[in-house]
């Protein structure tokens, strides 16, 4: 039985899916952080400049409870090292724009790539149908061959 298993487990390997399995997850990995970067150095300064001002989405928090006697500076790192309970909700908005795009982009991507996929089937099946000239004309010789000679 685990001969078997290792027999798979080599046809796999072999096959190249695990190649590109790991292809796709070095690429994905480098794609998540240009998203990052775009969200975090393109579009929230674009937020904050129409909000009017300099918004810190990574400390927007709201304070459930905090430590006794806790007089320490109110940022999210601070607080959370202190062991306050906070409601992060501006590191989760940054996530979430940061997945909405990488999701767009993605999808734009696939529709490319089919796009082109039928375009290469079209233009694939015209080479195929397409006879050359000679090819056609020795078809037009058959035909008229194959006619019945009119007296």
């Amino acid at each position: 039985m685990s001969k078997g298993f290792i027999n798979e487990f080599k046809e796999f390997a072999i096959k190249g899916n695990m190649i590109d399995l790991a292809v796709g997850v070095i690429i994905g990995a480098a794609f998540g952080k240009i998203i990052d970067s775009l969200v975090k150095d393109v579009i929230m300064p674009v937020i904050n400049f129409i909000l009017g001002g300099s918004v810190d989405f990574a400390n927007k928090f709201i304070v459930l409870s905090e430590p006794d006697g806790y007089t320490g500076a109110r940022t999210y790192e601070a607080m959370s090292k202190a062991g306050a309970n906070l409601l992060a909700y501006g590191n989760f908005l940054t996530i979430f724009i940061n997945f909405v795009l990488l999701a767009l982009v993605i999808f734009c991507l696939v529709k490319a790539v089919a796009k082109a996929r039928a375009t290469f089937e079209k233009e694939k099946e015209a080479e195929v149908e397409a006879d050359p000239a000679d090819v056609a004309l020795l078809k037009e010789i058959r035909d008229l061959l194959r006619q019945k000679p009119t007296v």
